[in-house]
């Protein structure tokens, strides 16, 4: 009968436990969330405004460079008097050098002009130069350059191209992730180890909460004159305090959760050293052992073994 009363108290006290543990972890998990929140929003932030300021220079500077080409051309046809117009970004890597009066050029001053320019500044290696005419739709010249010289296409040179409108078009060859990407990629890693540690917190809190029982129950009466106060590590006896090891305080916390019934032996490796990544066999004999010498004060509890099962704490 004792028994039968026993295992309902000790139900009761396990809602309760379960109860408090939850609203414990869950107010842990909003506190958390709630710092993801603010850290998400502000990597959003700084990751737009690092890239926005540092692709807006990144342009500035290659246009001002694309005007000194269109310039170089012109005094090569002997114009030193019309403007070249502000350059236009077509797309991404690819820019467009506009002029504000006719003008011939020779193709090899054209290539020449281009990748001195181009080499002194270190801007890019492979590139594609297209020479339109002003309508956009008929291409009059073109070549490409890459890295190895032998796949350069250059052709049509030492033949002069009579005076017309003219547009030239520069497209680069992308030397990796966009700078946008690179701008969500960069901002990406602190919210990346943020949720890693939210995860790893939230794994612990769960631990703790199961371990400590959530601060609902500080204390387990066990027997007639034994009091187990987990969170302190100590077994109280008649007015004797016997300290307990982590590893000791973990197990009798496992058998005072369930007490007089078999806690399987694999249940309590697994729990024991589940963080350490190595089992040791013989280990969880050794803990029992010294368990059982720490509890022998009080005759109504003992820590049996089940043959091939596990083990139980049998209180009278």
């Amino acid at each position: 009968m004792m028994i039968i009363v026993n295992k309902i108290v000790n139900f009761v006290k396990s809602i309760r436990i379960d109860m408090a543990g939850y609203k414990v972890l869950l107010k842990t998990k909003t506190k958390y969330l709630l710092g993801l929140t603010v850290l998400l929003f502000l990597t959003l932030l700084c990751a737009a405004f690092s890239r926005a300021g540092t692709d807006d220079f990144d342009t500035a500077r290659k246009e001002l460079l694309f005007r000194k080409i269109g310039h170089e051309v012109l005094l090569q046809s002997g114009d030193s008097t019309s403007r070249v117009l502000p350059v236009k970004k077509i797309a991404e890597n690819e820019y467009q050098i506009r002029f504000e009066n006719d003008f011939s050029f020779q193709p090899d001053s054209l290539e020449k002009i281009i990748s001195r320019t181009l080499a002194k500044e270190k801007i890019a290696n492979d590139y594609i130069v297209n020479v339109l005419n002003c309508t956009g739709k008929e291409v009059i010249y073109g070549y490409a350059i890459f890295k190895n010289s032998k796949d350069n296409i250059v052709a049509c040179t030492g033949r002069n191209q009579p005076k017309n409108c003219y547009l030239i078009e520069l497209k680069f060859k992308s030397s990796g992730i966009p700078l946008p990407q690179k701008g969500y990629l960069l901002g990406g890693i602190p919210l990346l180890a943020f949720i890693g540690l939210i995860i790893s917190k939230s794994v612990k809190s769960r631990k703790e909460v199961a371990e400590s029982n959530n601060t609902g129950i500080d204390h387990y009466k066990l027997g007639d004159d034994t009091i187990f106060y987990h969170e302190k590590k100590q077994l109280l006896n008649n007015q004797t305090i016997t300290k307990l090891t982590a590893k000791e305080n973990k197990l009798l916390l496992i058998f005072a959760q369930s007490p007089n019934e078999i806690v399987e032996r694999s249940r309590l490796q697994k729990e024991l050293w589940e963080d350490e990544g190595v089992i040791v066999g013989r280990s969880l004999d050794m803990f029992i052992s010294k368990l059982r010498k720490k509890l022998e004060n009080n005759p109504s509890i003992q820590l049996i073994n089940i043959h091939g099962k596990g083990y139980k704490l049998e209180i009278k």
